[in-house]
């Protein structure tokens, strides 16, 4: 038998042959004009700082773990980040120690009302003085966020940071808390397994399995203070974790730095522009 093909048909392979070869060359040509180009997106301060040149990282009610002298160390991590990414002159000044600061200014608020009701006669004190009484006073360790809360007063205290303020030439004041404590965690978490086949292919898998896991919660406060005033002008607070294998004994200054390293471009994105870099693919 023989088999005829039309002319028709023969007439459209070339075409067909054609129109792919023109569709790869313009592919290709395009493919030799593609570029990508660095851009950098200006992020705004969410603070207006305008009215300060010079800033001063004071010092911060620091608890939890004794491992981390976490005042010194947020102090010094802030100044440093500070230098270099934002256009604030930093002061250089040593930490204030603001548990000793409360404590001090609590025994004397105390002691006021005391002073105030002696005399010849008896002393005769209410029961709403009393319980204001018990109200102030301060844990002398704070082990956790429910010893902090007395503390809160300190930053109220406006007199006082118009003091500071005016020994430094009123700069903005950054101050706060930081809580660093130890934490544990026990459950079912996700984890990847490798596993191979007969023929010696590798897959990775998830696997729900029980853990035990330990770490640290780190919990800053930021508060900014106008130090030609005293007041507060805003705040940033944030909290992060981290818990590792509990046989991984991963040093309490290494998972500080690790949180704090989460933490700090929100706090520059605070008080500085921030620019995000990035890249776009022109054609040409």
């Amino acid at each position: 038998m023989t088999v005829r093909f039309s002319r028709k048909t023969n007439n459209r392979l070339p075409l067909v042959l054609a129109a792919a070869a023109i569709t790869a060359a313009l592919t290709a040509a395009c493919g030799s004009e593609m570029y990508e180009v660095p851009v950098e997106t200006p992020i705004p301060a969410k603070l207006d700082v305008t009215p300060f040149q010079r800033v001063l990282v004071a010092g911060f009610v620091a608890g939890g773990t004794e491992d981390v002298d976490t005042n010194q160390e947020t102090v010094r991590l802030l100044r440093s980040q500070l230098r270099t990414k934002s256009e604030l002159r930093v002061i250089d000044a040593d930490p204030l120690q603001l548990v000793e600061v409360a404590q001090e200014q609590n025994k004397t608020a105390t002691a006021a009302p005391d002073a105030a009701g002696s005399g010849d006669g008896p002393s005769v004190r209410t029961a709403s003085a009393q319980e204001s009484t018990a109200a102030t006073v301060l844990p002398p360790k704070i082990k956790d966020e429910k010893d902090l809360e007395p503390y809160e007063r300190l930053f109220a205290n406006t007199a006082y940071w118009k003091r500071i303020g005016e020994e430094y030439q009123n700069p903005l004041i950054v101050t706060g808390s930081v809580l660093f404590v130890p934490r544990t965690s026990s459950g079912l978490v996700t984890r990847e397994t490798e596993v191979y086949d007969g023929l010696g292919r590798r897959r990775v898998i998830p696997q729900r399995v029980y853990m035990e896991r330990k770490g640290f919660m780190l919990r800053p406060k930021f508060i900014f203070i106008d130090g030609r005033t005293g007041a507060t002008i805003s705040s940033l607070a944030r909290r992060e974790e981290a818990l590792y294998n509990a046989q991984n004994e991963t040093p309490a200054l290494s998972t500080y730095f690790e949180l704090m390293d989460r933490i700090v471009p929100d706090f520059l994105g605070t008080l500085s522009t921030q620019k995000i870099k990035g890249t776009r693919v022109l054609l040409k």
